[in-house]
C-alpha cells in the first residue's frame, strides 16, 4: 500500500518521517491529477497547497486545533489527509464527497460556505470562544489566499484581531497562501504590498527558470515533477526577511515569506508561529497554483483553477461542440461596446469566468476588476452611472447576495442605470450548496424599480441584454444558467408588453392551465404542456422574458385559465410564482397558482440534471404537482383520460 492509502487521520501524517512525507506529497499530487481529470474540479489551487496543507497537519492536531479554509476549494488535500482517500474518486459526484469542506463528511471540516473572505471572522469568533470557555491551549489556524484578502470582510476581521489585547492572548494563526492570484492575478494595493515582501527579482527569475525546466522535461508526469521538485533547493535561501509594513503597524506578528513548496521550511515557520504566545501570527507562504503539473504551470489565464474532465497526461479537455450562455453574453457586450463608448464592465476577480476576456482585450481601460469585493463593485457602479457611463456588473448569481445592500441603497434608491449580469443563475450542479444561484429572484423582488430578465435561449439573451442597457434610470438584471445554451425556442406570438407565447392549447381543448416559463426551463415547460394535453388538459405556455415586475398580460392571461403553473429554478418562497399569486390575489382573481420551483433548503451537489430532479423539476414531478392542484372537474377529466390510455 502507498503512504496515502494508509492515512486514516492527521495523526498518521505526523508519524511519518520527513523523507516519507516527501513521497506522500508526490502521491497526493498524482491522486489529485488522476481524480480531478475524471471528475472535474479545482485542480490548480489544490496542487498549489500540497506541502502547505501537509505541514499544517504535521504541526497542528486537527480537530483539537481548528483548521479553517477560506473559500474551501483548496481543501482536497485536507480531505485526503483526514482519511477520505477511499471516497476521493466520488469527488463532486451525486452522493459522493463534496468539492468543499463538509461537516457531514468529517469532524475536521468547519466552514462549508464557499464565499470568500469570511474565514478570519470565523477564526476570530472561535478563538474568542476558546478563551472564554477555558480552552486556551487549542489553536485556531486559518488558511486564506491573497485573493480572498482583497475582500473587505477580511480587513474588518483583521482590524478586530489586531486590536485585541485580551489576556492570555488568543491562539490564532493566519496562514496567507500567496500565489498572486484569486481566479486570475490578484489586483489592488494589498497585492502590491505582498509583492514588496518578496525578493521580487530573484523570485521571478526562479519561476521563469522553473517553467523552462518543466518545458524541457517533456510531457507531465514523473520527470516533470522531479524537475519541479529539484527547483526548490534555491528558493528557501532566496526568501530573505523583509520589512512587513502594514502587518507591523497592525501589531500582528509576521513570519515569512517562506517557500510554500518546501515542507521543512513550512514546518519550521508554522512551529515558530505555534510557539509564539504573545498574540496572533501571520505566516506568509509563497505558493504557485498548479505546482508540479506542467499543463497548469503553462496556462497563463487561470493555471487550471477549475477544470472539467481532462486528459491527465496532457491536461487537454474535449473541445465543446456547444455554445455556453457565458460566451453568448461575452460576444454581445463586446459588440455593444464598439458602438457605445459609455459601456463599461465591472467584475469581482472573475473576469474570464463571467465572459469578459474578449471585452478586456479590446477595451482594457473600460474593464474594472476590483478583486473579491462585490460590495465595492456595486457601489462603484453607482458612481460610474452618476458620472455618465453605463456600468455592467458581471457576477455569479450566488455572489450577488454579498452586495444586496449596495444594490438596494446605492443603485436602486438613487435610480442609477446599472445593469447586473448574473451568470450561473439557478441550479448549477457539482459545486454544491453555496454555489447554486437560487436566491437572486427572491432577494431582488423587494427592490423598488428593479427590472429582471430571464432569457430562455441565446437569441433572447442578446435581445434582453440590449434592452437592459438601454434603461438609464433604474437597475436592470439579466440572469442566465450554467453550461450550454441549447437550441432557440421560437415564439408563436408576442404581446404588446413583450410576453412571448410559446404554445397554445391543442384543438378542442380549453385554456385550462397557463404555464409560465422562467428562463432556461422553457423546454421543460413545453414538455409539461404536452403531458397535460395527453390527459385532455389544455395548456398555454408563455415566457414573460422580463419576469420582474410581472407583466400585465401575464395576469390577464392568468385570469382566463383555471390554474397558473410557474416553472422556475429559483426558490419558491419569494419566487416568480409567489409574486404572480400575490398579484392575482390583489386583483381579486380566484385563479390557483402552483409554484414549480426550488424547495426552501440548501441543495446538494451533483450534475445540473440530477439536482433539477432532486428539486422536483423533472417533467413527471411537475406533472404530478400540477394535476394535484387542478380544480376537481379538471382533475377528474385528466384521471379518466389517463385510465383510458392505460
Amino acid at each position: 500500500m502507498t503512504f496515502l492509502e494508509n492515512i486514516t487521520s492527521p495523526a498518521d501524517v505526523r508519524q511519518l518521517s520527513t523523507a516519507e512525507c516527501q513521497v506522500l506529497t508526490k502521491e497526493i499530487r498524482d491522486c489529485l491529477i488522476t481524480t480531478v481529470a475524471q471528475t472535474g474540479g479545482h485542480l490548480g489551487p489544490n496542487l498549489g497547497v500540497v506541502e502547505l496543507t501537509t505541514a499544517i497537519h504535521r504541526v497542528f492536531e486537527s480537530p483539537r486545533d481548528t483548521i479553517l479554509f477560506d473559500v474551501g476549494h483548496q481543501s482536497y488535500v485536507h480531505k485526503l489527509l483526514t482519511g477520505r482517500y477511499p471516497e476521493f474518486s466520488t469527488l463532486r459526484q451525486r452522493g459522493g464527497i463534496s468539492g468543499y469542506p463538509s461537516r457531514a463528511e468529517s469532524e475536521h471540516d468547519v466552514i462549508e460556505n464557499s464565499h470568500a473572505s469570511s474565514s478570519l471572522s470565523w477564526a476570530d469568533g472561535i478563538a474568542k470562544a476558546r478563551q472564554l470557555t477555558g480552552e486556551q491551549d487549542r489553536h485556531v489556524v486559518t488558511v486564506i489566499g491573497d485573493g480572498a484578502l482583497t475582500g473587505g470582510m477580511a480587513w474588518e476581521a483583521l482590524n478586530t484581531i489586531a486590536a485585541d489585547k485580551s489576556q492570555p492572548p488568543r491562539k490564532l494563526i493566519i496562514v496567507v497562501n500567496d500565489n498572486g492570484r484569486s481566479y486570475a492575478p490578484t489586483v489592488g494595493g494589498f497585492a502590491e504590498h505582498l509583492d514588496s515582501l518578496r525578493t521580487s527579482s530573484q523570485y521571478e527569475k526562479f519561476l521563469s527558470w522553473g517553467k523552462e525546466r518543466l518545458q524541457q522535461s517533456g510531457p507531465p508526469g514523473r520527470a516533470a515533477y522531479s524537475a519541479m521538485h529539484g527547483m526548490k533547493k534555491g528558493l528557501k535561501d532566496m526568501m530573505a526577511p523583509a520589512e512587513t509594513g502594514m502587518f507591523d503597524e497592525l501589531g500582528i506578528k509576521y513570519v515569512g515569506p517562506v517557500d510554500g513548496h518546501d515542507l521543512d521550511s513550512l514546518e519550521r515557520a508554522l512551529a515558530k508561529a505555534k510557539d509564539y504566545d504573545q498574540g496572533p501570527v501571520i505566516v506568509h507562504a509563497l505558493t504557485q497554483k498548479g505546482y508540479g503539473y506542467a499543463p497548469a504551470m503553462a496556462d497563463m489565464d487561470d493555471q487550471f483553477h477549475a477544470v472539467g474532465v481532462i486528459d491527465a497526461e496532457t491536461g487537454r479537455s474535449q473541445p465543446s461542440k456547444s455554445t455556453s450562455w457565458t460566451s453568448v453574453f461575452g460576444d454581445e457586450i463586446t459588440r455593444i461596446a464598439r458602438e457605445r463608448k459609455d459601456i463599461v464592465a465591472i467584475t469581482a476577480a472573475m473576469l474570464i469566468p463571467v465572459g469578459l476576456k474578449r471585452f478586456a482585450e479590446e477595451f482594457p481601460e473600460r474593464v474594472f476588476d476590483v478583486g473579491i469585493a462585490e460590495q465595492h463593485a456595486v457601489a462603484s457602479a453607482a458612481g460610474l452611472s452618476y458620472g455618465g457611463l453605463h456600468p455592467v456588473v458581471c457576477l455569479y448569481a450566488t455572489f450577488l447576495n454579498r452586495a444586496f445592500d449596495q444594490l438596494l441603497m446605492d443603485v436602486a434608491l438613487h435610480k442609477q442605470g446599472v445593469t447586473f449580469v448574473l451568470d450561473r443563475a439557478g441550479i448549477t450542479g457539482p459545486d454544491g450548496a453555496s454555489h447554486h444561484g437560487i436566491w437572486d429572484i427572491a432577494m431582488l423582488q423587494v427592490v423598488p424599480g428593479l427590472q429582471l430578465a430571464a432569457p430562455r435561449d441565446a437569441t433572447r439573451l442578446v435581445e434582453e441584454f440590449n434592452e437592459a442597457v438601454a434603461i438609464e434610470d433604474a437597475p436592470t438584471v439579466v440572469r442566465f444558467s450554467r453550461g450550454s445554451v441549447g437550441n432557440d425556442i421560437e415564439a408563436l406570438s408576442r404581446t404588446e408588453d413583450g410576453v412571448d407565447i410559446l404554445a397554445e392549447p391543442a384543438d378542442g381543448l380549453d385554456r385550462d392551465v397557463l404555464i409560465v416559463s422562467v428562463g432556461a426551463l422553457a423546454d421543460r415547460a413545453l414538455a409539461l404542456a404536452e403531458e397535460l394535453r395527453q390527459r385532455a388538459i389544455g395548456a398555454t405556455v408563455i415566457d414573460p422574458r422580463w419576469v420582474l415586475p410581472v407583466p400585465d398580460s401575464v395576469l390577464t392571461m392568468g385570469k382566463d385559465h383555471a390554474l397558473v403553473a410557474v416553472v422556475e429554478d429559483g426558490v419558491k418562497i419569494g419566487g416568480i410564482g409567489s409574486q404572480i399569486r400575490q398579484d392575482l390575489r390583489d386583483e381579486d382573481s380566484r385563479t390557483g397558482v402552483v409554484e414549480l420551483g426550488v424547495p426552501d433548503e440548501f441543495l446538494p451537489h451533483g450534475t445540473r440534471e440530477e439536482i433539477l430532479e432532486y428539486a422536483g423539476l423533472s417533467v413527471p414531478d411537475m406533472l404530478d404537482n400540477t394535476l394535484h392542484m387542478l380544480p376537481p372537474h379538471l382533475a377528474e377529466r385528466a384521471h379518466r383520460t389517463s385510465r383510458r390510455a392505460m
